[in-house]
């Protein structure tokens, strides 16, 4: 019975329906299980026996038939087990001959298009395929068997998940559900319709997802169909689009993708391109360019009548550009990157594509007429002495004006001597206002915002990729703000941004800095990116670089606004904080007395000092850094809504308040209950409970409400690197 209640794990005739009027399933006396339909034989075990047969379905899931071989005990001739279709149960072994296929939909239970299997080099792989295209797609196909945590040196092929909810394989992948070590449970490991490989728990009658192989729907294969464009949000979900040029191929299922307006093979003079930014589409290359230019690229393209788009890809270690021309448009995605597309149309298509987009962004004007009514006085008798007396005024003015400006230009070093001391006296390169124009393509590509400014993607002339942070109009002047870059000019630590440059020409203030492949922590723990090691290192990391901002640079420095949009990450997720140099600058004899004229920082990472005005010291960031360590591994805000006890409002509720109640209180032992309770299910890789643990009580060590009893970072540090120890 398939409904609300019951949850289907195993099929024997998924793809051959049976009328259920006219059916019937019979065990034979020869020993074969046979399915049939209106006398059609639709489905067998192809087993045979001369002995008793029975079939039996265990306590563990598994359909077994079996035949009496002695008085006493039977063989296996037939289970279920060792034919799943798109689930696998506790304790059901996983081996070279398991193939677990999705259904095609909630719906239709047919075969769909996902696979999960041992592939030859002996990983685990899920695998998409349709009847144009086949590919892997996880473990991610670009990642080299040690990169994925993956050996292939081990063919024996067997994969387990136990009773306790650990999931073990051959090849190395290995991960715990949420709530491993309760053996009563019962679970399941299901290849979902979206492609998707999911352990499921049943508790109070109700399954949850207790674990996920990718976070990120959109890199799936196929979901979306050939020609589409995935998008995805953590609120909202998985969209599918089309983008311009091409429709729908059906309405009802978006797996079927989208299709050309346009007729696919007209002469290349009736093509041109437009630009789909941060869009990849994975795999189908036909021609791969190194080192080419964008007339290079486009000229492969329009000379390849089967060419649909062409990726144009700044290479960082060869500081140039590569071509990679696409004959088939599958797997499309928004991925945030330095990734761009250009897909290929009719002229016609791109001129109208290049009118809505100047539509989208061109002014409003008013068609209606407005007569404007205006009268006249005549003129006075003193007109000629009037003129004069004001024709006197603004000779006089524009003398005096003169002097001024000739007096400031002769007094002034010329700017090629004020660039230079300015230079020496930061430590980097001040930018003009145009270099910074040209270097962001006029501010163009924005890859971030905050309150302190919009941080926008740019190139300098040198080929490197920066991040251009435009402040919001300063009220400080220019001579504070050269100091406080002269301070920054003279930190430096691995797991602090790299800063470049800078601007402070007229009311701009701009900030150049190293550019972050991975962005913010922010946006890692919106899309569930980061696996247990990677979340410890950059708690690691980022407790490192505040406690040398707090203790071991030149002057002290207060961040003021630790949150996970100012902790930045690279192509390894290695942690560096930014907007640090921005924020307060204190000498070291003022570091208990530091007085602030406004409250500085970001609603739900401020400590309590700045709501009860009292002094601000260091530990106003060791308690946002609690904050974030909480929000990593609970996957929380630190304020959040919840439904009310009567179900009828939401309440808002602190971060903070929720683990106290969880644990009743940061110095009492936690209970693996408790802890599991805390966890964000989407949290990869596997971990001990015990570091889990510790690393809380750190963080609510951190976020106490008395600045006296929190650590110093350096504290911090020692404590989260005794953990790291105890590990190895």
């Amino acid at each position: 019975m398939l409904d609300g209640n019951h949850t289907l794990v195993w099929m024997a005739n998924r793809d051959g329906p049976v009328n259920g009027k006219r059916s019937r399933i019979s065990l034979l006396k020869k020993g074969n299980l046979v399915l049939t339909d209106a006398g059609q034989r639709i489905w067998t075990t192809n087993t045979q026996s001369n002995s008793l047969v029975q079939l039996q379905l265990l306590d563990s899931g598994n359909l077994v038939l079996t035949a009496l071989e002695n008085k006493s005990s039977y063989i296996y001739l037939w289970q279920s087990f060792s034919f799943p279709t798109n689930t696998i149960l506790s304790n059901q072994p996983f081996t070279k001959d398991t193939v677990l296929i999705s259904s095609r939909s909630s719906t239709n239970l047919s075969s769909g298009f996902y696979k999960m299997y041992f592939e030859n080099d002996n990983m685990i792989s899920l695998l998409y395929s349709n009847n144009e295209i086949t590919s892997v797609y996880w473990p991610k196909p670009y990642l080299l068997p040690w990169q994925a945590k993956r050996t292939t040196y081990n063919n024996s092929k067997f994969a387990l998940l136990d009773s306790k909810g650990q999931f073990q394989s051959t090849d190395d992948l290995s991960f715990k559900t949420i709530d491993y070590g309760d053996p009563t449970l019962h679970r399941r490991v299901t290849l979902d319709v979206d492609g998707n490989i999911r352990a499921y728990s049943l508790n109070k009658r109700s399954w949850s997802v207790s674990w996920q192989a990718i976070s990120t729907p959109c890199t799936i294969h196929g979901i979306c169909g050939p020609n589409s464009l995935c998008t995805y949000n953590f609120k909202t979900g998985r969209i599918c689009t089309c983008p311009h040029g091409y429709k729908r191929k059906n309405n009802s299922d978006f797996s079927f993708g989208c299709e050309p307006t346009f007729d696919l093979y007209q002469h290349h003079e009736n093509y041109e391109f437009i630009k789909l930014p941060h869009v990849e589409f994975y795999g189908s290359d036909s021609k791969y360019m190194e080192g080419s230019t964008l007339k290079e690229c486009k000229k492969a393209c329009l000379n390849n009548s089967n060419c649909k788009a062409f990726q144009f890809v700044f290479d960082e270690d060869a500081r140039s550009f590569n071509c990679f021309v696409k004959t088939l448009l599958f797997n499309g995605y928004y991925m945030g990157t330095s990734f761009n597309t250009y897909l290929k149309l009719p002229k016609n298509d791109v001129l109208s594509f290049n009118q809505s987009t100047s539509n989208e962004s061109s002014l409003y004007c008013s068609s209606s007429i407005i007569e404007l009514k205006r009268t006249y006085e005549k003129k006075s008798a003193n007109e000629p002495l009037k003129l004069m007396l004001w024709f006197s005024i603004i000779l006089g003015v524009i003398e005096v004006t003169s002097f001024v400006f000739f007096y400031c230009v002769t007094k002034q070093p010329s700017a090629t001597t004020t660039q230079s001391y300015l230079s020496i006296a930061t430590g980097f390169k001040r930018f003009t206002y145009a270099e910074i124009v040209k270097a962001s393509n006029k501010f163009r590509e924005e890859i971030g915002r905050g309150g302190g400014g919009i941080v926008y993607k740019g190139i300098l002339p040198d080929k490197r990729v920066v991040a251009i942070k435009r402040l919001h109009e300063a009220i400080q002047g220019e001579a504070e703000f050269l100091t406080e870059m002269s301070t920054i000019g003279r930190i430096n630590h691995k797991n602090l941004i790299e800063t470049y440059g800078y601007c402070a020409e007229g009311k701009h203030r701009i900030l150049v800095y190293e550019y972050m492949e991975n962005g913010s922590l922010a946006r890692s723990l919106g899309g569930n990116q980061l696996d247990w090691r990677n979340m410890f290192n950059i708690a690691v990391g980022v407790a490192k670089g505040l406690a040398y901002l707090h203790e071991e640079c030149l002057e002290w420095v207060l961040h003021c606004d630790v949150k996970p949009q100012n902790i930045l990450l690279d192509a390894n997720y290695n942690p560096k904080v930014a907007d640090f140099g921005l924020s307060k600058l204190f000498h070291q004899g003022e570091k208990e007395n530091s007085i602030f004229s406004r409250i500085r920082g970001t609603r739900g990472y401020m400590a309590p000092e700045w709501v009860f005005n009292l002094p601000i010291t260091s530990k106003v960031d060791v308690y946002s850094f609690g904050i974030v360590v909480l929000e990593m591994i609970t996957g929380r805000s630190p304020t959040y809504d919840q439904p009310s006890d009567d179900n009828e409002r939401l309440e808002q509720k602190r971060l903070v308040s929720w683990v106290r109640e969880k644990v009743h209180g940061a110095n009492k032992s936690l209970t693996y209950t408790q802890i599991i309770e805390l966890l964000n299910p989407m949290i990869k890789g596997e971990y001990e409970i015990d570091d889990m643990n510790i690393l809380l009580k750190v963080a609510m060590q951190c976020v106490d409400e008395d600045k006296d009893a929190r650590p110093t970072m350096s504290e911090v540090v020692k404590m989260i690197m005794h953990l790291a120890e105890m590990d190895d």
